[in-house]
Protein backbone atom coordinates (compact mmCIF):
# COMPACT_ATOMS: atom_id res chain seq x y z
CA UNK A 1 0.00 0.00 0.00
CA UNK A 2 1.31 3.43 -0.88
CA UNK A 3 1.48 6.43 1.45
CA UNK A 4 -1.71 7.72 -0.13
CA UNK A 5 -3.58 4.59 0.90
CA UNK A 6 -3.84 3.18 -2.62
CA UNK A 7 -3.05 -0.49 -3.31
CA UNK A 8 0.62 -0.94 -4.20
CA UNK A 9 1.06 -1.82 -7.89
CA UNK A 10 2.90 -5.13 -8.22
CA UNK A 11 3.86 -7.39 -11.08
CA UNK A 12 1.34 -10.07 -11.90
CA UNK A 13 2.03 -13.41 -10.29
CA UNK A 14 0.12 -16.33 -11.82
CA UNK A 15 -2.35 -17.92 -9.43
CA UNK A 16 -1.26 -21.38 -8.37
CA UNK A 17 -4.24 -23.46 -9.31
CA UNK A 18 -6.58 -20.48 -9.38
CA UNK A 19 -9.59 -20.16 -7.16
CA UNK A 20 -10.91 -17.53 -4.81
CA UNK A 21 -8.54 -18.58 -2.02
CA UNK A 22 -5.58 -17.73 -4.24
CA UNK A 23 -7.20 -14.41 -5.14
CA UNK A 24 -7.81 -13.68 -1.46
CA UNK A 25 -4.18 -14.46 -0.71
CA UNK A 26 -3.10 -12.04 -3.41
CA UNK A 27 -5.41 -9.39 -1.99
CA UNK A 28 -3.95 -10.02 1.45
CA UNK A 29 -0.50 -9.51 -0.07
CA UNK A 30 -1.77 -6.14 -1.33
CA UNK A 31 -1.59 -6.91 -5.04
CA UNK A 32 -3.36 -4.13 -6.93
CA UNK A 33 -3.85 -6.41 -9.92
CA UNK A 34 -5.83 -8.84 -7.76
CA UNK A 35 -8.14 -6.01 -6.75
CA UNK A 36 -8.62 -5.08 -10.39
CA UNK A 37 -9.42 -8.72 -11.16
CA UNK A 38 -12.12 -8.75 -8.46
CA UNK A 39 -13.66 -5.57 -9.85
CA UNK A 40 -13.60 -6.87 -13.42
CA UNK A 41 -15.12 -10.21 -12.44
CA UNK A 42 -17.78 -9.11 -9.98
CA UNK A 43 -18.29 -5.38 -10.50
CA UNK A 44 -21.04 -5.46 -13.17
CA UNK A 45 -23.23 -7.92 -11.25
CA UNK A 46 -22.72 -6.10 -7.95
CA UNK A 47 -23.59 -2.78 -9.56
CA UNK A 48 -26.73 -4.26 -11.07
CA UNK A 49 -27.84 -5.66 -7.70
CA UNK A 50 -27.18 -2.35 -5.95
CA UNK A 51 -28.96 -0.38 -8.66
CA UNK A 52 -32.05 -2.57 -8.68
CA UNK A 53 -32.28 -2.29 -4.91
CA UNK A 54 -31.66 1.45 -4.60
CA UNK A 55 -32.87 2.74 -7.96
CA UNK A 56 -29.92 5.16 -8.08
CA UNK A 57 -26.87 4.57 -10.28
CA UNK A 58 -24.61 6.84 -8.22
CA UNK A 59 -25.67 5.16 -4.98
CA UNK A 60 -25.03 1.81 -6.61
CA UNK A 61 -21.52 2.84 -7.63
CA UNK A 62 -20.78 4.06 -4.10
CA UNK A 63 -22.09 0.82 -2.62
CA UNK A 64 -19.93 -1.33 -4.88
CA UNK A 65 -16.86 0.76 -4.14
CA UNK A 66 -17.48 0.45 -0.41
CA UNK A 67 -17.97 -3.32 -0.69
CA UNK A 68 -14.73 -3.72 -2.64
CA UNK A 69 -12.84 -1.58 -0.11
CA UNK A 70 -14.22 -3.73 2.69
CA UNK A 71 -12.93 -6.79 0.88
CA UNK A 72 -9.53 -5.13 0.54
CA UNK A 73 -9.49 -4.30 4.26
CA UNK A 74 -10.63 -7.76 5.35
CA UNK A 75 -8.62 -9.78 2.83
CA UNK A 76 -5.89 -10.73 5.35
CA UNK A 77 -8.47 -12.20 7.72
CA UNK A 78 -10.34 -13.92 4.89
CA UNK A 79 -7.14 -15.41 3.52
CA UNK A 80 -6.11 -16.60 6.98
CA UNK A 81 -9.42 -18.45 7.36
CA UNK A 82 -9.09 -20.01 3.88
CA UNK A 83 -5.43 -20.94 3.37
CA UNK A 84 -4.57 -21.95 -0.18
CA UNK A 85 -4.62 -25.73 -0.48
CA UNK A 86 -6.72 -26.29 2.63
CA UNK A 87 -10.25 -27.79 2.69
CA UNK A 88 -11.57 -24.36 3.69
CA UNK A 89 -10.09 -22.84 0.54
CA UNK A 90 -12.56 -24.67 -1.68
CA UNK A 91 -15.50 -23.20 0.21
CA UNK A 92 -14.49 -19.58 -0.31
CA UNK A 93 -16.72 -17.64 -2.70
CA UNK A 94 -15.70 -14.02 -2.96
CA UNK A 95 -18.68 -13.32 -5.20
CA UNK A 96 -21.03 -14.52 -2.48
CA UNK A 97 -19.17 -12.50 0.15
CA UNK A 98 -19.42 -9.35 -1.96
CA UNK A 99 -23.09 -9.96 -2.79
CA UNK A 100 -23.85 -10.21 0.93
CA UNK A 101 -22.03 -6.95 1.65
CA UNK A 102 -23.66 -5.12 -1.27
CA UNK A 103 -27.13 -6.34 -0.30
CA UNK A 104 -26.71 -5.21 3.29
CA UNK A 105 -25.25 -1.86 2.30
CA UNK A 106 -28.14 -1.27 -0.11
CA UNK A 107 -30.71 -2.13 2.55
CA UNK A 108 -28.98 0.19 5.02
CA UNK A 109 -29.00 3.05 2.51
CA UNK A 110 -32.63 2.46 1.63
CA UNK A 111 -33.56 2.65 5.26
CA UNK A 112 -31.65 5.89 5.64
CA UNK A 113 -32.69 7.69 2.50
CA UNK A 114 -35.88 6.00 1.23
CA UNK A 115 -34.94 7.28 -2.22
CA UNK A 116 -36.35 5.61 -5.31
CA UNK A 117 -35.64 6.19 -8.99
CA UNK A 118 -37.31 5.26 -12.26
CA UNK A 119 -34.06 5.45 -14.22
CA UNK A 120 -33.05 2.59 -16.46
CA UNK A 121 -30.10 0.38 -15.54
CA UNK A 122 -27.04 1.61 -17.45
CA UNK A 123 -26.20 -0.71 -20.34
CA UNK A 124 -22.60 -1.11 -19.19
CA UNK A 125 -23.74 -2.54 -15.87
CA UNK A 126 -26.42 -4.87 -17.22
CA UNK A 127 -24.48 -7.66 -18.88
CA UNK A 128 -25.97 -10.76 -17.29
CA UNK A 129 -28.91 -12.84 -18.49
CA UNK A 130 -32.28 -11.69 -17.18
CA UNK A 131 -35.18 -14.08 -17.20
CA UNK A 132 -38.68 -13.98 -15.74
CA UNK A 133 -42.08 -12.52 -16.43
CA UNK A 134 -41.13 -9.61 -14.18
CA UNK A 135 -38.28 -8.71 -16.49
CA UNK A 136 -40.52 -8.85 -19.52
CA UNK A 137 -43.04 -6.61 -17.80
CA UNK A 138 -40.25 -4.21 -16.88
CA UNK A 139 -39.11 -3.99 -20.46
CA UNK A 140 -42.69 -3.29 -21.64
CA UNK A 141 -43.64 -0.43 -19.41
CA UNK A 142 -41.62 -0.33 -16.20
CA UNK A 143 -44.54 -1.64 -14.16
CA UNK A 144 -42.59 -4.44 -12.52
CA UNK A 145 -39.75 -2.11 -11.58
CA UNK A 146 -42.14 0.24 -9.81
CA UNK A 147 -43.89 -2.61 -8.03
CA UNK A 148 -40.63 -4.17 -6.87
CA UNK A 149 -39.41 -0.76 -5.69
CA UNK A 150 -42.54 -0.43 -3.56
CA UNK A 151 -41.82 -3.64 -1.65
CA UNK A 152 -40.31 -3.56 1.85
CA UNK A 153 -36.52 -3.48 1.68
CA UNK A 154 -35.76 -7.12 2.44
CA UNK A 155 -38.58 -8.39 0.23
CA UNK A 156 -37.20 -6.24 -2.58
CA UNK A 157 -33.75 -7.74 -1.99
CA UNK A 158 -35.18 -11.26 -2.14
CA UNK A 159 -36.87 -10.56 -5.49
CA UNK A 160 -33.78 -8.86 -6.94
CA UNK A 161 -31.46 -11.71 -5.96
CA UNK A 162 -33.71 -14.58 -7.04
CA UNK A 163 -35.59 -13.18 -10.06
CA UNK A 164 -33.23 -10.62 -11.53
CA UNK A 165 -29.89 -12.23 -10.60
CA UNK A 166 -31.23 -15.81 -10.67
CA UNK A 167 -29.41 -16.87 -7.51
CA UNK A 168 -30.45 -20.18 -5.95
CA UNK A 169 -32.45 -19.71 -2.76
CA UNK A 170 -29.55 -20.93 -0.64
CA UNK A 171 -27.18 -18.32 -2.09
CA UNK A 172 -29.74 -15.53 -1.81
CA UNK A 173 -30.42 -16.53 1.79
CA UNK A 174 -26.70 -16.41 2.54
CA UNK A 175 -26.46 -12.98 0.93
CA UNK A 176 -29.16 -11.71 3.29
CA UNK A 177 -27.68 -13.62 6.23
CA UNK A 178 -30.84 -15.67 6.72
CA UNK A 179 -31.45 -19.37 7.11
CA UNK A 180 -33.12 -21.02 4.14
CA UNK A 181 -36.54 -21.42 5.78
CA UNK A 182 -36.69 -17.79 6.83
CA UNK A 183 -35.62 -16.70 3.35
CA UNK A 184 -38.21 -18.87 1.62
CA UNK A 185 -40.87 -17.37 3.88
CA UNK A 186 -39.64 -13.87 2.98
CA UNK A 187 -39.66 -14.74 -0.72
CA UNK A 188 -43.16 -16.20 -0.44
CA UNK A 189 -44.41 -12.94 1.11
CA UNK A 190 -42.66 -10.90 -1.59
CA UNK A 191 -44.20 -13.00 -4.38
CA UNK A 192 -47.64 -12.73 -2.81
CA UNK A 193 -47.28 -8.97 -2.51
CA UNK A 194 -46.24 -8.70 -6.15
CA UNK A 195 -49.10 -10.92 -7.34
CA UNK A 196 -51.53 -8.76 -5.41
CA UNK A 197 -49.99 -5.58 -6.83
CA UNK A 198 -50.06 -6.93 -10.38
CA UNK A 199 -53.66 -8.00 -9.93
CA UNK A 200 -54.60 -4.56 -8.67
CA UNK A 201 -53.16 -3.13 -11.89
CA UNK A 202 -54.82 -5.73 -14.06
CA UNK A 203 -51.43 -7.26 -14.97
CA UNK A 204 -51.66 -10.52 -13.08
CA UNK A 205 -49.87 -13.30 -14.99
Amino acid sequence: MTASGEPSPTAHRPAEGGGDAVLAARLAAREAEALRAVIAQHGPVLHRIAFRMTGDAHEAEDIVQEAVLRLWDQAPAIAARHPVGSPAAGALRLGGWLTRVVSNLAIDRLRRTRRLSDAEVPDSADEGPLADALIAAEQRDGAARALVAALPDRQRAAIVLTYYEELPNAEAAAALEMNIKAFESLLHRARAALRQAFAAQGDAP
